[in-house]
């Protein structure tokens, strides 16, 4: 039961488009004040009330994985950039150092500077990489190729719904696919193999 009570529910607008992840309370609430317009994705859990004393029927509210909601439009500016933190940052680069391409822990994993701060360079997600602490303290404050070391992949600013993904923790197959459908053609994340696993 507690298992299902941290379950995630994607939240969208009426077009589709997805907006957060939300709790089950959350939900409850969008549901109990009619803010819910329509449900994707499966069942995931079943509330059930009191009994009305008039009809003697027990009241029952079935929560879906994915809810689509009314009074909230995703409008977001074009030029749009989701805030940059090291466990977005983590996931969005698969928990791999992107100098030595292997597979560390959160706590072993640190946020690369391509171009250091110290030639100019920006604390922005196109600037940014995942490095292990042993990559990033031999690159130092120097460019990639000035330490002899080579980029494994192109640091990547992630639209709204790649961001969305990159929130998620323990993200069920019929979100995940809704949210692929989301992503442009052209994602890297299209090619990764997505892990349920919260590092």
């Amino acid at each position: 039961m507690q298992d299902l009570l941290s379950q995630q529910i994607l939240r969208t607008d009426v077009a589709g488009l997805p907006l957060e992840w939300i709790d089950y309370w959350d939900a409850i609430r969008l549901y109990c004040s009619d803010k819910v317009a329509y449900v994707n994705g499966q069942d995931i859990m079943r509330i059930r009330g009191g009994v009305n004393a008039v009809t003697g029927k027990r009241s029952e509210l079935v929560i879906n994985s994915i809810i689509s909601t009314v009074g909230s439009h995703h409008r977001k500016h074009p030029n749009y950039t989701p805030p940059l933190n090291n466990p977005t940052l983590f996931k969005r680069d698969a928990w791999l150092c992107m100098y030595c391409g292997e597979s560390f822990s959160r706590r072993e994993l640190s946020r690369d500077h391509v171009r250091p701060l110290s030639l100019g360079g920006t604390d922005e997600w196109n600037n940014v990489v995942t490095a292990c602490k042993r990559c990033n303290n031999h690159k130092a404050g120097r460019l990639p190729e000035d330490a002899g070391m080579t980029l494994l992949a192109i640091p990547f600013v992630p639209t709204h719904a790649e961001y969305i993904y990159l929130q998620g923790r323990r993200i069920r197959a019929d979100q995940m696919e809704f949210l692929r459908a989301h992503f442009p053609r052209s994602s890297p994340l299209h090619e990764r193999r997505f892990s349920q696993t919260v590092q």
